[in-house]
Formats: C-alpha cells, sequence, structure tokens
C-alpha cells in the first residue's frame, strides 16, 4: 500500500470515528430535565401548625417572588411520615429550570429577602427563631432525567 492511499485511509477512518462519535452523543434515553431541591424538615413536637403558618405566609411569600423573577420554576410541600425521631416530617421541594439557574443564588435570595422580609438580617433573625419550632435535617439537589 503506498503511502497516499495509508493517508486516505487513516483519514477515512477518522471521519468515521469523528461522525459515529457524535452520533453515539445523541444517542441517549433521556433528555436533562429540570433541577429539583428537596430540603428534609422535622417539625417541633406541637408546632406543626405553627411552622406551617410560616409556610404559607412568609415562605409562600419569598417562593412567589422567586417565581416572579424567574429563578424558580415551581414549589411545594410534601407531607412524609416520619418513622425514626431523625426522619422529616415535611419536605420543601423547589424546582428550576437548570443548573445555570443556581448561578448567583445567593445574590438572588438576599433580593426576596429584602423584598418579603424587609433586610436580609430581618431574614437572618426570621430563620434562627425558627430552630424553636424545625430542625432542617439537610437537603438534596438533583436533575430531572426525562425519558424520550
Amino acid at each position: 500500500m503506498s503511502t497516499r492511499n495509508r493517508i486516505a485511509a487513516c483519514a477515512a477512518f477518522v471521519s468515521i470515528a469523528c461522525v459515529s462519535v457524535g452520533a453515539f452523543a445523541d444517542d441517549h434515553a433521556y433528555t436533562e430535565g429540570a433541577v429539583v431541591n428537596v430540603a428534609r424538615i422535622r417539625t417541633v413536637d406541637g408546632k406543626f401548625d405553627d411552622y406551617m403558618k410560616w409556610l404559607d405566609t412568609t415562605w409562600k411569600q419569598q417562593q412567589e417572588a422567586g417565581k416572579k423573577a424567574g429563578y424558580i420554576v415551581s414549589y411545594q410541600v410534601v407531607s412524609v411520615e416520619p418513622r425514626t425521631l431523625d426522619d422529616p416530617d415535611l419536605l420543601l421541594v423547589t424546582t428550576y429550570k437548570n443548573w445555570a439557574s443556581l448561578d448567583g443564588a445567593l445574590a438572588k435570595n438576599d433580593a426576596v429577602a429584602k423584598q418579603v422580609e424587609g433586610s436580609v438580617e430581618a431574614s437572618n433573625q426570621a430563620q434562627f427563631d425558627r430552630a424553636k419550632i424545625r430542625r432542617v435535617l439537610g437537603s438534596s439537589t438533583m436533575q430531572v432525567l426525562e425519558l424520550k
């Protein structure tokens, strides 16, 4: 085989390989969907209704302000049956359009806090005060994979 034919064969192989990689990349059985954050909350015994009242007022105002500003897509409160003392009894679910929606989250949350509660300091104090009626057990952020 001549050098010219070898170069042509290598070029053809590389071209086919590049096209094949592109085809494999588009051949997923899913597309990347929304990003969801789930906060796990455990209310203090006897304070469930107090916490729900806060969720229905201040938290709901914060979420609605976030939706109006385009920071979030939706939000939900989900009741959960706790099985142990360290299990949540509520899940706070916030849905974002994508991972990029979380860019600048601190500044976005500060803007919402100022709008709803008057200042970041007031919002921080309110968060401290809520520790008397609930415990934050943690949160998870995940992405929805939508099947094609």
